[in-house]
């Protein structure tokens, strides 16, 4: 990757990142929420303050969760089991190969772990077609 990729993330990575991706369309959402689609299948999205996600201190509903999918509930654990972690989960995405991060805390990642983040939401909805398309142009390096 390019020089400065290991710089820390930011939100406007997660746009970035998720219109790189082929065959990505937006959903509208809302004008600050976009969702973003591969084949009409979110993978990543803005999400609206909801109750399951509130600060444990104030009790105020979070106004910056990024929701990404994953590819597995072993995935999913892996990002949410460290609590050092800023990926996270609520009981309301139980069930759901998902995880939830704070725009707020993005930082605490690199752009280069936002974009692998960001490649494998993309990868777990795309068709298998698209997927191994998108995967026979970029080999693991």
């Amino acid at each position: 990757m390019a020089d400065g990729e290991s710089r820390p993330a930011r939100v406007e990575d997660v746009h970035e990142l998720a219109l790189a991706m082929p065959h990505v369309t937006i959903y509208p959402g809302t004008e600050d929420r976009p969702v973003y689609q591969v084949g009409g299948k979110s993978f990543v999205f803005f999400r609206t303050p909801r109750p399951d996600a509130v600060d444990p201190e104030t009790g105020e509903r979070y106004p910056d969760v990024i929701v990404f999918w994953v590819g597995s509930e072993d995935d999913k654990q892996a990002l949410v089991q460290d609590e050092a972690s800023p990926f996270f989960t609520t009981a309301h995405f139980n069930g759901h190969l998902s995880v939830l991060l704070r725009g707020s805390r993005i930082g605490e990642l690199t752009r280069d772990e936002l974009a692998e983040i960001v490649q494998d939401a993309w990868l777990s909805r795309a068709s298998a077609r698209r997927a191994a398309a998108w995967l026979d142009a970029h080999p693991p390096g």
